[in-house]
């Protein structure tokens, strides 16, 4: 019995030659397609909401800019006349009165966003070169100077206006008291208009510059300003030719975004002039809004908007081009 017994236990643990072992068996493969495609599904949200804040208005546009949709139009705009290329050259003739305001408007935004970017660029230069060394009260300078661009768009150019204002606003007052000026100058009207822009615009966007200037000389080594110093580089030489060659790569995107969103701004003459922007802040962007939003020709307001989207496409590929063709060199 106790034979059998054993017997029958050496038998039962015995493996079965057709039966694999734990240790040899394989586990099944699950085949899924999530890993596979959970790239995709992870950008898909990123791309629908790019479809249908850009993408599909901007092709709306280019095909408005073909129609003469007109205020006759605005209830079913899909059945406006089709005129091919006539709002182009409507807005590109400078003989007419359209296309010589547009010029115009041109030209005053090339100049803002030529003078934003410029001021912009060398007091944020300026801050984060003053700031790169430890000092006493350094964090607390950072974060003032971070305060503009951290401030709400609309709760920032809203209280430069009342500033602005010619009667009660802060500016005329206390540059009567000191007795600067003599009597109210208008900041908002002729061609101080001009500059009143220019100073918010800076206001708004040189923190940016002063942020990502900052970023980049903290890339730079000390070591390198150390060497120089023993050879004999003074401050300038230093800054001339160490922290600008090195900081180039920075300055390549920091000019170019700072030049697209100046000369595309449109919160700032709105919201310090309405829509009543005098010739001398007649930026493109409220220009176009008043072609389309006032005179209700939204075909010719739609053809300016495709002239400036092509401006800016050409001034970004040959800013980036020019700039590959020097790094080449």
């Amino acid at each position: 019995m106790p034979v059998t017994t054993s017997g029958t236990r050496a038998a039962t643990s015995t493996p079965s030659p057709a039966e694999p072992t734990g240790a040899g068996r394989r586990p099944r493969r699950r085949h899924s397609l999530t890993p596979r495609f959970l790239p995709y599904l992870l950008i898909l949200p990123a791309i629908v909401f790019e479809l249908l804040v850009h993408v599909i208005p901007m092709l709306a546009g280019i095909y408005m800019s073909t129609l003469e949709l007109t205020q006759f139009y605005l209830r079913q705009w899909t059945e406006a006349p089709g005129i091919g290329l006539e709002n182009f050259r409507v807005a590109i003739d400078v003989d007419g009165s359209v296309g010589d305001a547009l010029l115009n408007s041109f030209l005053v935004t090339l100049g803002f966003a030529t003078a934003s970017v410029v001021l912009s660029w060398t007091l944020g230069m300026f801050g984060a070169v003053l700031l790169q060394r430890p000092s006493r009260g350094r964090g607390l300078l950072r974060t003032l100077f971070l305060v503009p661009y951290a401030l709400p768009i609309y709760a920032g150019v809203i209280t430069w206006k009342f500033m602005l204002e010619r009667d009660t606003g802060m500016l005329n007052t206390l540059l009567d008291q000191t007795g600067i000026t003599s009597g109210t100058t208008f900041w908002l009207i002729g061609d101080n208009a001009f500059v009143s822009m220019v100073v918010v615009s800076v206001w708004r966007h040189w923190p940016f510059a002063f942020l990502a200037l900052m970023a980049g000389l903290q890339s730079i080594s000390d070591e390198i300003y150390e060497a120089a110093a023993v050879d004999g580089a003074g401050p300038w030489q230093q800054f001339r030719h160490f922290t600008l060659p090195m900081l180039r790569p920075v300055n390549l995107v920091l000019v170019l975004v700072l030049f697209l969103w100046t000369f595309n701004d449109f919160n700032v003459p709105y919201i310090l002039f309405s829509s009543s922007v005098p010739p001398s802040a007649d930026l493109l962007a409220i220009h176009i809004y008043n072609a389309s939003f006032l005179t209700w020709n939204f075909g010719l307001g739609s053809a300016m908007s495709v002239l400036l989207l092509l401006f800016l496409l050409v001034v970004t590929s040959v800013y980036l081009l020019v700039n590959r063709r020097a790094d080449d060199a």
